[in-house]
This record gives structure tokens, sequence and C-alpha cells, in this order.
């Protein structure tokens, strides 16, 4: 993965009217913290902002912060967006060692569903956990945390455990082996289910009816042989 670059100016005034300044000159406001030292008001270029916030590379990886000559590895935490328009508004970035194990976020991506017959027999995944908190070493955070489906069955839980981990990666939650998600019969599969039980009585119904019938060219032999002994 290519490695992200912000590189921020820092911002004397850090209050509501300070972070409007700096939108309207084309960049975004966020704040610094982290690392046993005082939070810094910064702003980065709105573009460039944007431009690396959508690769999906940006939020909740290691990334580099660049001021001037310096530079030093943190992590973006969080981003608020604007509910209308989508812009990014405000941004937080926490200072971090490169190989300090931190804990985070991570998404969780089901691969493979096509491959799951549970899918095609009308079973509907209900994901519990969209995201898993980790504790891994900042330059090691996964993109993701991949669950894949092939082979799994209508009623099966998939539990934390099922997912295979990139080396150094521990879940935070220890105590139990948490679900993240199952996948469920939906009311069209038990709707299907219960018309195949009922045709599969139906039919079964009228092959019982019909061994229980003589056939007529019996009953007409039948017929004969009582003339006969008459």
């Amino acid at each position: 993965m290519a490695e992200i670059i912000l590189n921020v100016d820092v911002r004397e005034n850090s209050g509501t009217g300070g972070a409007r300044a700096v939108r309207r000159s084309g960049a975004v406001p966020g704040v610094l913290y982290g690392g046993g030292k005082a939070p810094v008001a910064i702003s980065v270029n709105e573009k460039d902002f944007r431009k690396n916030l959508y690769t999906g590379k940006l939020l909740g990886h290691l990334v580099t912060l660049k001021y001037g000559d310096e530079s030093q590895p943190v992590i973006a935490k969080d981003v608020q967006f604007d509910p209308v328009s989508d812009r990014p508004l405000h941004f937080d970035l926490m200072r971090v060692d490169a190989k300090q194990t931190i804990k985070i976020e991570v998404q969780v991506h089901f691969i493979n569903e096509d491959k799951c017959e549970a899918f095609r027999q009308g079973g509907s995944l209900e994901i519990v956990r969209h995201a898993v908190e980790i504790s891994v070493r900042a330059d090691h955070i996964p993109e993701d945390l991949v669950v894949d489906l092939a082979g799994h069955k209508l009623g099966d839980t998939i539990r934390f455990s099922d997912i295979k981990l990139p080396k150094g990666v521990e879940p935070t939650i220890t105590d139990r082996d948490f679900v993240i998600a199952s996948i469920k019969t939906s009311s069209a599969a038990i709707s299907a289910a219960h018309d195949e039980e009922t045709i599969a009585e139906e039919q079964a119904a009228v092959a019982e009816a019909a061994a229980d019938e003589v056939p007529a060219s019996e009953q007409s032999d039948e017929a004969e042989g009582d003339k006969t002994e008459a």
C-alpha cells in the first residue's frame, strides 16, 4: 500500500470561528492529539484531504504527518462530514509510534457469498458486528478482517474464531468467542420449504390412494372368475 502523507499547517485560532475561516480558505480543520503531548490545532488542504480520504486508506490507518521538515506517524481516528453536502468538516489525528501496539476498529468484509449454498436456499446474512476492535502494531493494521462465507449453511453462527487473522492481530475482547454474523432462514425460504413439504405430502397421498384402487382390468377378471365358479 502506498504511503499516505498529510501536509499540515498549524492553526492559531482553534475555536469555531477559526475553523470556519479555515474552511473558507479551502482547507479542512483538524486536531492532533495523544502521545503524551498537548493537542495541536491543524489544517489540511481540502482537495488533498479528499483525495486521500476517498482512497479508503486514510481513516483508521497509519499515515505520515508532515509539517515543514518534520514528520511523524499518526492514525486518522475520525472525520466529521456535512450531513447535506458530505463535505469533510473536521478530522482527528492521533500521535503514535509505528511499532506501538494500539487498539483500533477494523471493518469486517464478507466474501464468497456466491459460493454459499445457504443463500441459494433463501438464507440471509444478519451482521452483528460491521467492525471489530483489535490490538495490533500501528504499522501492521490490516485493511479489513475477512469472513469467508463459502461452505457455511443455513442457521450457522459466525464467530470471531472463524476469521483467519493476520499475524500479530488479537481481539480486545478476550473473555468470549463473540458473534460476528449469522445466516438466518428468511421468510421466503421458510415459505418455499413449506410449499415443498406440502407438495411432497400431496404426492405421497396421491400415490397411496392409487395403490389402494383396483385397476378396471383386474375388476373384469375377478367378475369373470365369479361367473365361472357359479
